[in-house]
């Protein structure tokens, strides 16, 4: 009976083991399911750091891409107009933008105080952009000074130093995971412009395995995919040697943009991204990316009314996380390794608020209805909710001398979680049924809460609560707690 066991447990385990190879096409790749813990970390910090930070401009355009600092370069080949006027005026018409690179110095760059800000922002992870769009790479990579025929990477050129590799060391002793940005393609790489089967055999594809196999990343964040198909980038080829062959096969997360074929094509193998209000559904795993500001790189030409304030940020997370999805929030640093004081305030805010109400985010579902709006107010005409909203028109959020507010709903395990933006003596919340054994608190507050069912809708009674019970954000979560 031994030795039938065994055979058994061996020819399980050879199962398993096939079952785990997966081939270069999608109906194979397919099968690999996304690692649990990415929809469940929701919240994520995005860095958007290179030699485009020194120029550190674009104009303030709402809802338009012109408005990203980090398309500087290709801007200028367009011959944009306000990027040729800024350029111009300040650097010369004869300046070129590999003269910029000298001036990325990374002089105050402090790793271990950045993954600290991290860490109390209540981030569970950091995505940072190895390489975008203009080719220079944070670590050093061979492939990009060979080709560049230049120093064009951070640890051969000004800097001196593997940028990547630190913060990657820092954050990780910071308990949180690391993952990677990668633009597939690059604007002006020579070997892209002449000849793009080269490029993605030469350049790319071992550059991108270089990278994976050196530091190991949690996440993949692909990018620049839009000019070529994924077979032309060999991405099922790609794909299947991270998920078979790799030393994180097991454990990474990627996206879904690996083709102009593949985006939003709900890969089961692939997260879907959305930026600066696209938004999706608790239907896929998803992810909403935003800066704190316009733009993804730091912009100089940024306002203080162009950045979200701590308040609309945390509604913001509240509102994606509702519906299933996750929240990367991108922050730029400034060319000398700092980042601007006014976007860790915003993190830090965050973390205190999640400090307390994390319980009502981290490891949630989506509940039956995502948001809805309370004693009685008419939603509006499309009927939206906050992110939709926000992509409609600018950001609409409810005032807090209101008589009305919309509420958010999360789930985990029996319990339910609604955030309200702001402070009312009751709430009223409609389709809610609860057990008599049902138990009603407010999150961080010691206050006795009641409730009432009325027919199918919950009346709570919210006028014990004191001014301390609830975060100087005044948005605050009541938790129904069902045995």
């Amino acid at each position: 009976m031994k030795k039938i066991g065994l055979l058994l447990l061996t020819i399980a385990f050879t199962c398993f083991g096939f079952a785990q190879k997966f081939e270069a096409n999608w109906q194979s790749l397919n099968n690999r399911k996304i690692p649990a813990w990415f929809n469940q970390d929701k919240f994520g910090i995005f860095i958007h750091w290179g030699v485009y930070s020194v120029p550190a401009y674009a104009p303030t355009m709402r809802n338009s891409g012109y408005s990203y600092a980090e398309w500087y370069w290709h801007r200028l080949f367009e011959k944009q107009k306000d990027f040729m006027s800024f350029h111009e005026k300040n650097y010369g018409s004869s300046f070129a933008y590999t003269a910029f690179e000298p001036m990325f110095k990374a002089e105050m760059f402090e790793p271990d105080q950045w993954a600290d800000l991290f860490k109390k922002s209540g981030a569970k992870y950091v995505v940072l952009t190895s390489k975008h769009h203009e080719g220079y790479t944070l670590w050093n990579s061979m492939e990009a000074d060979r080709d560049w025929n230049r120093p064009w990477n951070a640890v051969t050129g000004t800097p001196h130093r593997d940028l990547l590799g630190d913060l990657t060391n820092s954050v990780r002793n910071a308990g949180l995971k690391m993952g990677y940005y990668y633009s597939l393609y690059e604007w002006f790489n020579p070997m892209w412009l002449h000849d793009k089967k080269a490029y993605v055999e030469k350049h790319m594809i071992p550059q991108f395995k270089d990278l994976v196999t050196k530091y190991k990343p949690a996440i993949i964040f692909s990018d620049g995919e839009w000019d070529l198909s994924d077979s032309a980038w060999q991405s099922p080829k790609l794909l299947a040697w991270l998920f078979n062959e790799s030393p994180v096969k097991d454990n990474v997360v990627v996206n879904d943009r690996w083709g102009n074929n593949t985006r939003e094509k709900n890969h089961g193998a692939m997260y879907t991204t959305s930026e600066y209000g696209s938004g999706m559904d608790a239907s896929i795993i998803w992810e909403e990316s935003q800066g704190v500001g316009l733009s993804y790189g730091y912009n100089r030409n940024e306002n203080l009314s162009d950045y979200k304030s701590s308040y609309e940020l945390i509604l913001m997370l509240n509102d994606l996380v509702s519906r299933g999805g996750n929240f990367l929030l991108d922050i730029g640093p400034n060319a000398d390794g700092t980042i601007p004081v006014i976007m860790q305030q915003r993190l830090t805010d965050m973390g205190d608020w999640l400090n307390i109400n994390g319980e009502a985010i981290y490891g949630t579902t989506a509940w039956k209805k995502a948001a809805q709006w309370s004693d009685g107010i008419m939603a509006p005409k499309n009927g939206a909710s906050f992110m939709s909203n926000y992509r409609v028109a600018n950001l609409v959020i409810p005032k807090k001398d209101s008589a009305y507010i919309e509420a958010f709903f999360t789930k985990k395990g029996n319990d339910l979680y609604t955030i309200i933006p702001s402070y009312k003596n009751s709430i009223t919340i409609k389709e809610l049924t609860l057990s008599t054994a049902t138990m009603v608190s407010v999150l961080g507050a010691s206050s006795k809460i009641s409730w009432k069912q009325k027919g199918k809708n919950v009346y709570v009674d919210l006028s014990n609560l004191k001014p301390n019970d609830i975060s100087s954000t005044g948005i605050f979560v009541i938790k129904f707690s069902n045995p």
